[in-house]
């Protein structure tokens, strides 16, 4: 068995965690930050996360799955927000499907006591990464508390630190380390939807609410209590922005505009735009995410993505999942084999997810009040009820099954092409069971 220090007790660090110590392993995560379950967590940078089928499969194999379901809260679709009041509701999926509005904080103090129950686990806080010694798998760290410094030696590290890993930037030192780092014009700012005088929901609780407007939107995410955490997303630069939005009078003309039907509901939205953070959106591509058997990358440290797909959790989640099936396959004295298994398989889904994310900011954004993408997904939906054996749409298979990112990209691709072959067809919404037009929908769903 392996003596294994992973860096960074965050969600994927903590999950991968107990996936070793279930093998037996004897692991030591170090975390950079205080024990958030003793400490104030920074106000300001909680967005919730829709916990989805392949978070929901890490999460069963910690045995918590229940547990988290337990305290979150499904979303069965999107609702619309015009700027005139209007709300339009689209189901993500069949009526049964649904994803789960969940506390960051929530799910990764789960994991850190599930984590902390192991006998061969245990977790170390403000421990900082200063240097990482790759050929031995040794790290120098700095208690932050008291400033000492120690060596941490071990048989091998996972870097679970981040998308500003300080693991990766060790590796990034190395001969043919490929790395890259976007950040998008857009950063985000959180702001509340308290409940109601009883404890009510002022919204539809079973949504994620999103209010678009083309060069930025403002979502919510409902909670236990009553109220919704929301996220305006908005440019850094230009007018409006960050940069020209900051006195009082600019802040409520920007809400009067754009979100009237909020200001009922968010009475301190001027106070928690000035006072709370700006933070930034990037995506991280690197390769290899290994060194011999002696260091891997998993999560955000290998492959930061922007939240718009929902998918960074639960991405991350997958990926120990897969490694703890793969690690199955060798013995101990194969991991460097397995981590190149490894970073192959998720290399290529990771790109792709980081590629959907983005698209579907401009979707989210730019598309969703559109009506020319209202008729593409109600072309989704009867495609999908009349031929569920064969046509499953992209966002169903990101986010309601387990087929590889990479190949609902592919597919996804495909899709278009059928869809824009039948949008092609006059009045093909109202007269979709006419004869002539099934057999022209066959045809293009079955080609020879």
């Amino acid at each position: 068995m392996k003596k294994i220090t992973i860096t960074g007790a965050g969600l994927v660090g903590s999950l991968v965690g107990v996936y070793l110590a279930k093998k037996g392993h004897t692991v030591h995560i170090v975390e950079r930050r205080p024990d958030m379950r003793r400490e104030a967590v920074v106000a300001g940078r909680s967005i919730n996360l829709a916990l989805s089928d392949r978070g929901l499969r890490g999460l069963q194999g910690a045995g918590i799955d229940k547990d988290i379901l337990n305290v979150a809260i499904p979303m069965q679709g999107r609702m619309m927000h015009s700027i005139s009041g209007e709300q339009t509701f689209q189901p993500y999926g069949l009526e049964h499907q649904a994803i789960n509005s969940v506390s960051r904080g929530g799910i990764n103090i789960a994991l850190m006591n599930c984590a902390e129950q192991m006998p061969n686990l245990s977790i170390s806080f403000n421990q900082r990464c200063l240097d990482v010694e790759l050929d031995s798998a040794t790290l120098v760290v700095q208690d932050t508390t008291t400033n000492k410094r120690s060596f941490i030696e071990s048989d091998c590290i996972i870097g679970a630190d981040g998308a500003y890993s300080a693991v990766r930037e060790k590796m990034q030192k190395t001969d043919r380390f490929n790395y890259s780092q976007s950040y998008i014009e857009h950063g985000y700012k959180e702001l509340t939807i308290p409940a109601g005088l009883n404890g009510e929901f002022l919204l539809n609780k079973n949504a994620l609410h999103i209010w678009p407007r083309k060069q930025f939107m403002l979502i919510g995410l409902p909670n236990l209590d009553g109220s919704f955490t929301c996220t305006l997303f908005f440019p850094f630069k230009g007018n409006p922005s960050f940069d020209s939005v900051k006195s009082d009078s600019e802040i409520k003309s920007l809400f009067e505009e754009n979100f009237s039907d909020v200001i009922p509901l968010m009475p301190n939205y001027i106070n928690d735009f000035k006072v709370n953070p700006v933070s930034t959106l990037m995506t991280v591509r690197c390769f290899p995410w290994s060194h011999k058997d002696k260091v891997l990358l998993i999560g955000d440290a290998a492959h930061a993505i922007v939240p718009f797909f929902g998918q960074g959790m639960n991405c991350g989640f997958e990926d120990c999942t897969v490694l703890s099936e793969i690690l199955d396959n060798y013995s101990e004295n194969d991991w460097e084999n397995a981590f190149k298994e490894f970073e192959l398989l998720r290399k290529q889904n990771s790109d792709a997810i980081a590629h959907l994310a983005l698209e579907n900011f401009i979707e989210m954004r730019d598309k969703v009040a559109d009506a020319e993408f209202l008729r593409r997904k109600k072309i989704e939906r009867l495609l999908h009820n009349q031929f569920s054996e064969i046509f499953t749409p992209l966002y169903s298979m990101v986010t309601f099954s387990h087929i590889p990112y990479s190949d609902a990209l592919t597919l996804g691709e495909k899709q278009d092409y059928i869809i824009n072959q039948i949008l092609s067809i006059p009045h093909i919404e109202s007269d979709w069971n006419s004869a002539d037009n099934q057999t022209f929908i066959r045809s293009v769903m079955t080609p020879k």
